[in-house]
């Protein structure tokens, strides 16, 4: 039953293209099949999904994932935000990734959460990245709080152990703060003489 909720989040968590908006039936169909805490965190997004007008959903999506750095669906940028240190976590995504078999497809970066989802639907890899980025979905899931998408967010989290009270202070650090900047080489160029 993990896999199929993995594979439903991914989806509801995508891009509402033609291709992802055909699946909706399907994934209100299989809804039924779901733990009840799972498939009632689920339906919400589905429901939505199916009775919106699809160039309203499409841009309602851009506007919550692509305009706001708060509300990324790139786990990597809540612990290491636009750093070096973002370079080197994403190649661990990749490694991942390829030592499972799989590719992150359609351009998109290997910590992106749908391709995350779609691994851990198929391997267990998948599931590791997600335990060890936890703060990035609890972090995502306080940013979605009066969007629809929190609810695919929650059932995610739901599928998960439950957080440390390590990984709580951290996700509260990182809500206050934001994700890192850069402090290195950011000096002006030429000699300050």
């Amino acid at each position: 039953m993990t896999a199929l909720a993995a594979r439903a989040a991914s989806l509801l968590l995508r891009y509402p293209d033609d291709h992802v908006l055909a699946a909706v039936p399907l994934i209100l169909d299989a809804l039924p099949m779901l733990p009840t805490r799972i498939a009632a965190s689920l339906r919400p997004v589905a429901t939505h999904r199916a009775a919106g007008e699809p160039g309203g959903l499409r841009a309602a999506y851009v506007d919550q994932f692509d305009f706001r750095r708060r509300s990324s669906l790139h786990l990597t940028y809540y612990t290491c935000g636009d750093t070096r240190r973002r370079g080197e976590a994403l190649a661990g995504f990749a490694a991942a990734f390829k030592t499972s078999g799989y590719e992150v497809v359609d351009g998109e970066l290997p910590d992106y959460l749908p391709a995350v989802l779609d691994l851990a639907a198929a391997d267990d890899t998948g599931w590791r990245l997600l335990r060890e980025h936890r703060i990035g979905l609890d972090l995502l899931a306080r940013s979605l709080e009066k969007s629809v998408y929190r609810h695919a967010v929650e059932a995610v989290r739901a599928l998960l152990p439950a957080p440390t009270p390590g990984d709580l202070d951290a996700a509260t650090a990182l809500a206050r703060t934001g994700p890192p900047a850069e402090r290195v080489g950011l000096q002006p160029f030429g000699s300050s003489r």
